[in-house]
């Protein structure tokens, strides 16, 4: 059973008020970076993913992640129907492949090299630097888009580093000089 998030808002915060142009917010986001992450299912027999950049971690217990997916997405039209999910954990080679997912109007698995079939039922892409099967734990309406919250049922790491997008464009993560330890 999927349960519906409450939205809370708080006591200072009013959707009446003028919120900054998109050019500014969008600029302004564009200076976060974020992994980069392939969420894959199984709905109705069909096989479906889509890039997506908007994934976090919510709790550890019990285990929760989220992401967001933008409500005209044709791909969330199928997505929804499944009680099952993947985030397949892009690895900084897999440029393409975040392109493929990213594209509309293909079969993206069709295009895929390589991924295999995972515990209950989701395609799991290969090469990624981690992946986590989730069941659906929640979806709310928000803005625009639809948050998405999974309970993360399995998980497994390759040690891979991973795909980062920031300002437009993938690159991958150089670590900070820590000095002489």
């Amino acid at each position: 059973m999927v349960q519906a998030a409450a939205i809370i808002q708080g006591a200072g915060s009013s959707m009446r008020e003028q919120g900054v142009d998109g050019v500014r917010f969008r600029q302004a986001l564009a200076a976060h970076a974020s992994g980069v992450v392939v969420i894959t299912a199984q709905a109705a027999g069909a096989l479906v993913g889509l890039t997506v950049t908007s994934f976090t971690s919510v709790s550890l217990a019990p285990p929760l992640v989220s992401f967001y997916v933008d409500r005209a997405s044709a791909t969330w039209t199928s997505l929804k129907l499944a009680d099952y999910f993947a985030v397949n954990v892009l690895a900084d080679e897999q440029t393409e492949l975040a392109a493929i997912f990213a594209r509309k109007g293909i079969d993206r698995f069709a295009n895929c090299l390589g991924w295999r079939m995972g515990a209950h039922g989701v395609p799991l892409l290969d090469g990624t630097s981690a992946h986590l099967i989730c069941h659906r734990h929640s979806v709310a309406d928000i803005g625009d888009h639809i948050l998405v919250v999974g309970h993360v049922v399995e998980a497994g790491t390759t040690g891979g580093d991973p795909l980062l997008y920031h300002r437009a464009s993938f690159g991958s993560f150089v670590p900070l000089s820590r000095g002489s330890e």
